[in-house]
């Protein structure tokens, strides 16, 4: 074997870069749930000073706040040994509401990789891994990771690109959100038009009880209703619009999904389909975006999927054509990408 002296070494490198963002993910979540980044934010300090601000260890943070400088995720300043946030920093690391927050991403990467034994064994026998089978990081994580985007998207982009949605939102309409989580999405939307319904539907319970006590806190008992069910079994219709998010190809059988959300719509109701964002084939998508998805699918996508009744696995990255084939294929006759984002794709289907 000839090896290329200088492609070695930028492989070296790659792999040096990923080693530490591994262990730096690590870090990232203790950073969030001790409450560092966000004393940091307040003012530089020694790390002495940053461990009182957070009642914890001193020597402990001194090492955390090393390894984070080195990482770029905070600022050091030799002179007088403090560190510091950016304000582009703090606004990435501070704020779970805003629209961007990196430790819910980190924290949904841990969870997902504590299941690689088990992961690692259904590579050998092709079995499934349901979602409820995770560690309770994953349905958490999942929900800080996607949320600061449909904060940022739903309400003020997504829902207003779909055709007359938004008006008939505003007048009073019956909504279905399917594969809901704890509930993220539904409460947006029902904070966002008072006058709407919402009944949000999830097959895993635990996610189903944060749902309930999301809507109680915000104040949306009778508004904002949830159940336990899948995609192909959710009640209540007809309703006005179903939505689902990022949810479409983590199923065993979309297309029976696809099937039911149409018995559930009324003749001029719309689906609201969000998916990852993709491209047309594998090509298009080996960019860092979908090395997020592809990596993330492998753990907890592809395995949830087979472990459903239905036969499919679309997996994160599987793009336009696949979901408006199964969209027409489950009888809806208007199909069209309405809005995206960097991560997300929107898409609108009509009976």
């Amino acid at each position: 074997m000839t090896v290329n002296e200088a492609k070695l070494m930028e492989f070296v490198h790659r792999f040096v870069g990923d080693l530490g963002a591994t262990m730096a993910a690590g870090g990232i979540v203790i950073g969030d749930r001790l409450g560092l980044y966000r004393a940091l934010a307040d003012s530089p300090a020694l790390p002495e000073e940053l461990a009182a601000r957070t009642r914890t260890s001193a020597r402990y943070v001194e090492e955390w706040l090393r390894g984070q400088a080195a990482g770029g995720y905070v600022e050091y300043d030799p002179a007088s040994g403090r560190y510091s946030l950016t304000p582009e920093q703090a606004f990435a690391l501070t704020d779970p509401d805003g629209p961007i927050f990196a430790p819910g991403a980190f924290q949904l990467a841990l969870g997902a990789l504590r299941a690689e034994p088990r992961i690692t064994e259904a590579f050998r026998t092709g079995a499934g891994l349901g979602w409820d089978r995770h560690d309770d990081d994953v349905f958490a994580g999942c929900e800080r990771f996607f949320r600061p985007g449909y904060r940022a998207h739903l309400v003020a982009e997504w829902l207003p690109a779909l055709d007359g949605a938004e008006e008939r939102l505003h007048a009073g309409v019956r909504v279905a959100d399917v594969g809901c989580g704890h509930g993220a999405s539904t409460v947006l939307m029902a904070r966002a038009y008072p006058k709407s319904v919402f009944t949000g539907s999830d097959p895993h319970h635990g996610s189903i009880d944060q749902a309930r006590k999301r809507a109680a806190d915000a104040g949306l008992d009778g508004r904002a209703g949830f159940e336990v069910a899948g995609a192909q079994s959710f009640g209540g219709g007809p309703y006005d619009l179903v939505t689902t998010f990022d949810a479409l190809h983590d199923m065993g059988d979309p297309l029976g999904a696809a099937r039911h959300v149409r018995s559930q719509l009324t003749p001029d109701g719309i689906w609201m389909i969000v998916e990852p964002a993709a491209g047309a084939s594998v090509a298009d998508n080996l960019n860092p975006v979908g090395r997020v998805y592809y990596s993330f699918s492998a753990f907890l996508c592809v395995p949830n999927a087979l472990s459903q009744d239905g036969g499919w696995s679309l997996g994160a990255q599987a793009g336009e054509e696949p979901v408006g084939r199964l969209a027409r294929d489950a009888g809806f006759t208007r199909f069209r990408r309405v809005a995206e984002t960097p991560f997300n794709i929107v898409y609108e289907a009509r009976p």
